[in-house]
């Protein structure tokens, strides 16, 4: 969803032409495939983030065009409110200090933008989801100002045909409508991206999935929306209802959700984009100028434009990714299960153990997702983002006694997974000193059984004991939040509360 889009209506034979272009590039790259004309492993990973543009007061800032401007360059794009940004950081390859190197990165990098935003009384905040954040912020007219948000947007509420539904029962209920998918855009991810050989594809996505539950126990940053305190991490029971093309007819039918965990493992890259097609109608049928088939057999490489534009209209917990690179065709993964924030350091070491557990999980001579059914990886899934790192997972018993066994995620993953990332960051070629400190903040989380989610709710919590209203806790709990992570240590370390008292509002 990245690339240009120019709005405008489309007709009836525009999706017919529109699926047709699918299926051939689904056949281009089936060919490409069977061709081996994918590049070879070159240990590459990316890393977006999503961001917040808030006031001094904690507010939400609609400004991300005027921020943008300031900031001038083309690491940081628009995402799909006016209060939000993106950053992009260039590929790097796994190995040595790579994780050092990417927090200094990014350390420059968010530095610089929150001077920018200064300049118009706004500032970057890394969190999963705004606390401050109002019903009245998330609406129509407050779409960034881009062609295919705006198309998008049209789109999925036509497919709908009536208001969203929120309903999210946590540690309170929420429950309302929206006329629009601006919703989704409370929603602030990090995206980590690794580039695989088709032959690996299966097992690193597989592997992902498994451990998808384990990432967001230990780094949930959600806990609060429209005022309510609702699960450790908010973010996909609400991606998932604000995207969600279906009525309530077709979700009892089982039509499948555009944002969803998935049904199965996979053998194959080539099912997840078949599947794609097979499942989700078009929502922006544009149809790019290029033959895929023409351009294979004249020994091009095909740019799939149509098979990447659908890819991006469906959303995935782990997409995968067609993507060109000098001129040779590649395959990621892209892991979408991450909230932002709460630091860099809590970000690089969240990127640490994703990509050294991955790696160890899908070289396992015995892998997991042979030993647990795939719903009991969705299951898991659920509980880590309503309990997170209270959570209690199934896994696989050790041992070859076979079956599940329920352990508390903090237990499965200082005692199982971190060993497990040791020896994948190890095969990677990270260097000790680089590994030990990220895995460290990983472990120190577990410790202490804290994270983003359950400091901003003991926060929170201290305030509202304090005497400060429900707004005025979320705004003084925001705040802090803000200080705390310029301040750059790690999550697990802050002092719960407020640092002096406040103003009862």
């Amino acid at each position: 969803m990245g690339e240009k889009v120019v709005a405008g209506g489309f007709d009836l034979s525009d999706r017919q032409r529109y699926r047709d272009k699918l299926r051939q590039c689904l056949t281009g790259l089936e060919r490409l495939l069977a061709q081996q004309r994918f590049d070879r492993p070159k240990n590459l990973m990316g890393l977006e983030i999503e961001l917040n543009l808030a006031g001094a007061d904690g507010l939400p800032k609609m400004l991300n065009g005027q921020v943008l401007e300031r900031i001038a360059s083309r690491d940081f794009q628009t995402e799909l409110a006016m209060f939000n940004l993106e950053v992009n950081i260039a590929p790097h390859r796994l190995g040595g200090r790579v994780f050092d190197r990417l927090a200094e990165e990014l350390r420059t990098s968010l530095a610089y933008a929150h001077r920018k935003a200064g300049e118009v009384d706004a500032g970057i905040v890394m969190i999963g989801i705004l606390p401050t954040l109002d019903r009245d912020d998330l609406v129509t007219s407050n779409l960034s100002d881009v062609d295919r948000y705006t198309l998008l947007n049209d789109q999925i509420v036509a497919a709908r045909g009536e208001e969203f539904t929120l309903d999210i029962d946590g540690v309170e209920h929420l429950s309302c409508t929206s006329k629009s998918i601006v919703p989704e855009a409370a929603c602030t991810s990090v995206q980590l991206h690794l580039q695989v050989t088709p032959a690996r594809f299966a097992d690193v996505w597989n592997a992902a999935q498994a451990v998808a539950a384990a990432q967001i126990a230990v780094g949930a940053n959600s806990p609060f929306l429209f005022g309510r305190e609702l699960w450790r991490e908010s973010r996909p029971p609400l991606f998932q209802q604000a995207t969600d093309t279906r009525p309530p007819e077709l979700q009892a039918q089982g039509v499948r959700p555009r944002t969803w965990f998935g049904e199965r493992w996979i053998t194959s890259a080539y099912e997840l984009f078949e599947e794609n097609l097979r499942y989700f109608p078009a929502l922006l049928p544009i149809c790019d100028e290029e033959d895929p088939l023409v351009v294979l057999a004249a020994g091009g490489v095909p740019r799939l434009a149509e098979l990447v534009l659908h890819n991006g209209t469906i959303y995935r917990w782990n997409r995968p990714v067609y993507g060109i690179a000098d001129g040779v065709p590649h395959l990621r993964v892209e892991n979408r299960v991450l909230p932002a924030g709460p630091t860099v350091t809590d970000v690089v070491a969240n990127a640490a153990f994703y990509y050294g557990v991955v790696r160890a999980l899908a070289e396992d001579s015995r892998p997991v997702w042979t030993r647990m059914p795939f719903e009991t990886a969705a299951a898991n899934f659920d509980a880590a983002c309503r309990h997170g790192i209270d959570a209690r997972l199934q896994w696989p018993r050790r041992g070859r006694l076979g079956g599940t066994t329920e352990v508390d995620a903090v237990s499965l993953v200082r005692d199982e997974l971190l060993p497990l990332a040791e020896a994948g960051l190890d095969a990677w070629g990270v260097e000790p000193a680089d590994r030990d400190l990220y895995l460290g903040v990983i472990e120190e989380r577990c410790r202490r059984r804290t994270n983003g989610a359950s400091w901003q709710v003991a926060t929170f919590h201290r305030a509202r004991e304090a005497g400060l209203s429900r707004d005025a806790a979320l705004a003084a709990t925001t705040r802090r939040y803000a200080e705390l992570m310029r301040q750059g240590e790690p999550a697990h370390t802050w002092p719960v509360g407020l640092p002096e008292p406040v103003a009862l509002g």
